[in-house]
């Protein structure tokens, strides 16, 4: 694949420092079997440049994204079609070099989904940032379509989650982040209402708001805080599912699980018939494309801190040309 675009991931700042944090001072090493030089990059969307002689499918010239979590195909998860599940797994730009490149291996053509007509700067992001909010949205819209869903953070998937959410759901949802960029931009973009975490009042205004609190929540941050903040607003009978990684440890008191009769759920990315069913409804044109941002390839690592440092609103999309 000739590499047209890659988003630019919070997730490839933990790769990059080679751990998660735990909370504690403790630390999940990630950096066993991947070996240095390493290139990262997982939102891909690029053409078709060459095929091996047993590959059929591949049609050369073809624009595609890349769905870019490849299971080992012989686990249970791989069986079951959950390869993003899978403990062996090879997934691009994580475990096997990704699309922060010129190009990319492709392992076969299943991968290969065709966006026409959206632009590749919209369906790259999509098989990441799009996919890790459209599968635990999808969950949640199946038991509470009905009922108005508080999104946590409200970075490149958290934007990309309001977006999807304003077509799972019934209401608009509701948004929160410590950034007040962030959540102008959300309201924006149709969020009903937008909160600060950090202000004290905040979860008594989301509690009366909703009536008692809510019944479905994402949490796009995943750290200690968020999540305190996310399970002290959930209605009885809630879920809260989390996708982010920021780290960090969490407790609650645990007769409250059963009290509150909620539920904390986690959700990596996303499976590749989840993928397919978002490129589709993408195309539908209900999904409102996020701020999205175009840096040279050269400036990768400026983009990263850039992310790091909490001043992308929105997707940064790293493009390899010269002609930039």
């Amino acid at each position: 694949m000739r590499v047209e675009c890659c988003g630019v991931c919070h997730s490839d700042l933990h790769i990059q420092d080679g751990y998660f944090d735990l909370g504690g001072a403790k630390q999940l090493d990630i950096t066993k079997d991947r070996q240095l030089p390493f290139t990262l990059g997982h939102e891909i969307a690029g053409i078709v440049e060459a095929a091996g002689h047993l590959v059929e499918g591949a049609i050369i010239g073809h624009r595609v994204a890349v769905y870019p979590w490849i299971g080992c195909g012989e686990c249970a998860a791989c069986r079951a079609g959950r390869e993003n599940l899978c403990s062996k797994h090879r997934h691009l730009g994580v475990a096997v070099d990704g699309g922060y490149a010129s190009h990319v291996l492709v392992p076969h053509p299943r991968y290969l989904l065709d966006y026409a007509p959206l632009s590749p700067f919209f369906a790259g992001p999509l098989m990441c940032s799009g996919l890790t909010a459209y599968a635990p949205l999808k969950r949640l819209a199946a038991d509470s379509k009905d009922s108005r869903v508080l999104l946590v953070g409200l970075g490149g998937v958290g934007m990309m989650g309001l977006s999807i959410a304003r077509v799972l759901f019934h209401a608009a949802p509701i948004v929160a982040d410590i950034d007040p960029d962030k959540r102008a931009a959300a309201l924006a973009a149709g969020a009903a209402q937008a909160f600060d975490p950090a202000d004290p009042q905040a979860r008594r205004a989301i509690i009366a708001a909703t009536n008692g609190g809510v019944l479905a929540a994402c949490d796009f941050v995943g750290s200690d805080k968020s999540l305190q903040f996310t399970t002290g607003v959930l209605a009885r009978g809630g879920k809260v599912i989390v996708t982010g990684l920021l780290g960090g440890g969490f407790s609650i008191p645990a007769a409250m699980i059963a009290i509150k009769a909620m539920t904390i759920e986690g959700s990596i990315t996303g499976t590749l018939a989840e993928a397919r069913e978002l490129i589709d409804l993408a195309r539908t044109g209900k999904i409102v494309t996020i701020p999205t941002h175009e840096r040279p390839l050269a400036e990768a690592q400026a983009a990263l801190e850039a992310l790091r440092a909490g001043r992308v609103v929105g997707r940064t999309v790293l493009v390899p040309r010269s002609e930039f």
